[in-house]
C-alpha cells in the first residue's frame, strides 16, 4: 500500500498557511533517490542524470536536482532558457519538429543537441551550424518486448529515426567535421521491470558496435533516455535503480568493453522515476453527491492533474482526514465541465466528508506540468516540505489576472 509521506499534523500546518489545491514536494525524498541513481551508475566514469525538464519545470525542484549531480534534458527553448538562467552546464537539448530559432539558441547556450530525425542534420547545419558534439535519436520500429510481453510499439511512435537514417547520419556527420556523437533510443514508457533499461541497453551497445564497423565512428556517449517508471497502483512494486544499474554494468562489460568500447559514457533522463513518488496532490472535499454513484467533489480538477482524464491513469488517493473510516465505493471529481474529470472511478475509500483533505499520490512529474486553464480554473502553487520539516511556497497559485494578462484590448481592472 502507499502511505504520504507527510503526516497528518504536519500537513494540517501546511493546509493552514497554504490553501487547496496545491502540489508538495518532498525534498528529502527527491535528494534520496538522485543520490539512489548515481549511486546505480557510480561504475561509469562518465555517467549523467539529465533529469527531463518536462516532468516538473520548477526552477527550486531542478536546483535541488543541480546540487545532486544532475543535468537536465530540455524539449522546447522556454526549458532550455529556465536552465540556462540557472547555471546549469549539462543541458541537453532533446526536440521534435523544432523551429529553426530552437535551434539557434540550443547552439548559443553550448546545449548538447539530440537530433530527432535524420532530415534535421541539414536543416541544423543551414539554420544554426553543427555543433562538435551531436547525438542521434534512434527508432528501431516494430515492437518492443521483454520475453512474451509487449512493453511498447515503438513503430507507432513519432519519435527518431530509422535504423538505415542512423547510420548514414553517423556518416555524413563525420563528413561534415563532427567530432564527438552521441545515440538516444526511448522505446518504452513508464515500464516497472529491472530488465527493461538492461535489455534496451544490450540492444544500444550492440548498435553502437555496428556503428563503429560500418561508418568508423566511435560513439562517445549513450543516453538510455527514460522509461523506467513507477508503480502507481496500491501494489506499490517499485523498481530497483541498484539492480537495473548492475544489469546495465553487466552488458556493458559484455558488449562494449571487449569491442574496444568501454570509454563510452551513459546517460539517462529519469525524469518520472525521479520525481513522481515525491509529489502529492493536496485537495479538499467540498461536496458529496448521490445520484446513479456517489460523487466525492474537491476543490481541484484536471487542470491540476490531467492524467486520470487524458489517459485513465490510476492515482492513489489517501483520505488524511479520516483513514480509518467505513469504505464506500465513490467517483472522486473536479469541477470542470466534462465528465471525464475524474480523479477516480468506482474507488473503494474510507468515508469522504466535506472539509477532509485527500492527498492525490504520485504528482511529482507530469502533474502540475500538464497544467492548462480550460473553464477559466487557474493552476495551483506548489510548496516544497523541506527536508528540515518546513515549509515554502515555491510557485505560487495563478490569480485572475494572470488568466487575462494576454488579451489584448480587455482591461481587467475596469
Amino acid at each position: 500500500m502507499k502511505t504520504p509521506f507527510i503526516t497528518k499534523e504536519a500537513l494540517a500546518k501546511i493546509t493552514a498557511e497554504f490553501p487547496t489545491p496545491f502540489h508538495l514536494y518532498d525534498e528529502k525524498g527527491i535528494r534520496e533517490t538522485a543520490r539512489a541513481v548515481n549511486a546505480a551508475f557510480a561504475w561509469n566514469p562518465g555517467f549523467k542524470e539529465y533529469f527531463a525538464v518536462k516532468a516538473t519545470p520548477n526552477p527550486t525542484i531542478l536546483k535541488i536536482l543541480q546540487e545532486e549531480g544532475c543535468g537536465v534534458d530540455c524539449a522546447t527553448d522556454v526549458e532550455l532558457m529556465m536552465s540556462h538562467k540557472l547555471g546549469f552546464k549539462d543541458i541537453s537539448f532533446t526536440s521534435n519538429d523544432t523551429k529553426a530559432a530552437e535551434f539557434v539558441y540550443a547552439r548559443e547556450i553550448d546545449a548538447m543537441i539530440n537530433l530527432d530525425a535524420y532530415e534535421h542534420i541539414a536543416f541544423l547545419e543551414e539554420v544554426a551550424g553543427l555543433p562538435q558534439t551531436v547525438s542521434l535519436r534512434y527508432n528501431p520500429g516494430g515492437v518492443f518486448s521483454l520475453g512474451t510481453d509487449i512493453m511498447d510499439h515503438p513503430e507507432e511512435s513519432k519519435f527518431g529515426m530509422t535504423h538505415d537514417q542512423l547510420i548514414q547520419g553517423y556518416k555524413d556527420l563525420k563528413v561534415k567535421g563532427v567530432k564527438s556523437f552521441g545515440l538516444h533510443a526511448f522505446l518504452a514508457s513508464n515500464t516497472v521491470t529491472n530488465d527493461y533499461y538492461p535489455t534496451l541497453a544490450a540492444q544500444l551497445f550492440n548498435l553502437a558496435v555496428e556503428i563503429k564497423e560500418k561508418t568508423g565512428v566511435s560513439l562517445d556517449f549513450i543516453n538510455l533516455s527514460g522509461g523506467v517508471g513507477i508503480d502507481y497502483s496500491p501494489a506499490n512494486k517499485q523498481n530497483d535503480i541498484a539492480v537495473i544499474g548492475e544489469g546495465v554494468h553487466q552488458e556493458f562489460d559484455k558488449i562494449l568493453v571487449p569491442n574496444g568500447l568501454g570509454h563510452i559514457k551513459i546517460f539517462t533522463e529519469l525524469g518520472r522515476f525521479m520525481l513522481a513518488p515525491h509529489g502529492h496532490l493536496v485537495t479538499k472535499v467540498l461536496h458529496l453527491k448521490d445520484t446513479y454513484r456517489h460523487y466525492v467533489g474537491v476543490d481541484a480538477s484536471a487542470v491540476n492533474l490531467l492524467r486520470p482524464a487524458m489517459y485513465d491513469a490510476y492515482h492513489h488517493i489517501t483520505n488524511i482526514s479520516n483513514p480509518d473510516g467505513n469504505i464506500e465505493t465513490v467517483d472522486v471529481t473536479g469541477s470542470l465541465c466534462e465528465n471525464n474529470d475524474k480523479f477516480a472511478k468506482n474507488r473503494e475509500l474510507p468515508e469522504a466528508r466535506v472539509g477532509d483533505t485527500l492527498i492525490i499520490h504520485d504528482t511529482g512529474a507530469h502533474g502540475f506540468s500538464m497544467g492548462y486553464n480550460y473553464n477559466g480554473r487557474l493552476r495551483s502553487a506548489e510548496i516544497l516540505y523541506q527536508e528540515d520539516g518546513g515549509a515554502r511556497m515555491i510557485r505560487r497559485a495563478e490569480k485572475p489576472e494572470d488568466y487575462f494578462a494576454t488579451l489584448y484590448g480587455f482591461d481587467f481592472e475596469k
